[in-house]
């Protein structure tokens, strides 16, 4: 099967394309991909691929977030939606959709940070991203918020070969959305 690679910001996809990606999306997620989990991949740099009788087989995106780390914000390059389709798992369809995200990183942001499902993080230990071991909080609506649960699913990368600017003595204090936060 040949598989073709695109790249595109929300913007450039026409509502065909965003359809399409959806769907995929809820079907990877055995339909646990709400309206929220759909709004937080929107807004910033997809990949996806697409199979020889162009359905779309495989997914992620980067979109920009603010993360606050000892009193300086940084620009972070936040990985969302990604998924391969159930039938085109374990081909390395989920390497190439994280090797142009990491590109955009590099090229865009500070470093890179995801929050990983106990199935996808095997693959991003494997491509370098490293399990976040200090505290994760959120800019809530009544104030700084704990997320204990995101503990031990916060993966950052360093990007473009520079050296990670947080370290684990300090929290990472994301900013606010609805929906799971990270």
């Amino acid at each position: 099967m040949t598989d073709t690679l695109r790249t595109a910001h929300t913007f450039e996809l026409d509502p065909g394309t965003l359809d399409a990606v959806r769907a995929m999306l809820t079907r990877a997620f055995d339909g646990d991909f709400g309206d929220e989990d759909w709004e937080h991949g929107l807004g910033g740099v997809h990949a996806y691929a697409v199979d020889s009788q162009g359905g779309i087989v495989a997914h992620g995106s980067v979109v920009m977030r603010r993360v606050v780390h000892r009193g300086r914000a940084h620009r972070v390059g936040y990985v969302e939606a990604v998924a391969v389709r159930a039938d085109r798992r374990r081909q390395g369809l989920g390497g190439r959709i994280m090797a142009a995200l990491e590109e955009v990183v590099d090229g865009a942001y500070e470093f890179g940070a995801l929050s990983a499902s106990d199935e996808g993080a095997a693959l991003y230990r494997a491509r370098g991203w490293q399990l976040w071991n200090g505290r994760v909080e959120a800019y809530g609506p009544g104030g700084v918020e704990h997320l204990p649960d995101e503990e031990d699913t916060t993966f950052l990368r360093p990007a473009g070969g520079r050296p990670l600017p947080v370290a684990a003595d300090g929290p990472l204090l994301f900013d606010w959305r609805d929906g799971d936060v990270l």
